[in-house]
């Protein structure tokens, strides 16, 4: 677990004004659609920050922050992946390329996106409604 969480000018710094944007809108999206436990951790080797959303257990996705770049993690298990797969041809070309160049391993697929913009995030809430449905709104 993390000492302390980082404020809004901490972030700012790190992933830069237009990424916190991107960040915060992201959180928002997740907000407005699920209930869920927010967890603050390090982030590894990779990232200094993650920023996971869970209920019950399980986790529906995690935040990624280091500096100038965010990460929007979400895995898929077998099922999950034969959901997506069955209807992979209404996602963005960028989302099934990400998912096409994932490895693989015996708990499914950790799809890991870096999104600069707000794109994909039709994208991202149809791949969060596969792993769980909403339970807000």
């Amino acid at each position: 677990m993390l000492d302390m969480i980082p404020n809004e000018k901490e972030m700012m710094e790190l992933v830069g004004e237009s990424l916190y944007d991107v960040w915060n809108k992201l959180c928002v999206l997740i907000d407005e659609n699920y209930d869920m436990d927010r967890l603050w951790d390090k982030g590894g080797k990779a990232w200094k920050y993650e920023y996971k959303y869970r209920r019950g257990g399980k986790t529906l996705c995690a935040l990624y922050a280091r500096e100038n770049c965010v990460g929007f993690m979400i895995i898929l298990g077998k099922d999950e992946r034969l959901k997506f797969e069955a209807d992979r041809e209404s996602y963005s070309k960028e989302v099934q390329e990400i998912y096409d160049e994932t490895k693989t391993y015996h708990d499914g697929k950790w799809i890991m996106f870096e999104p600069v913009d707000t794109s994909l995030f039709h994208d991202f809430i149809r791949l969060l409604r596969i792993k769980r449905k909403p339970n807000r709104k």
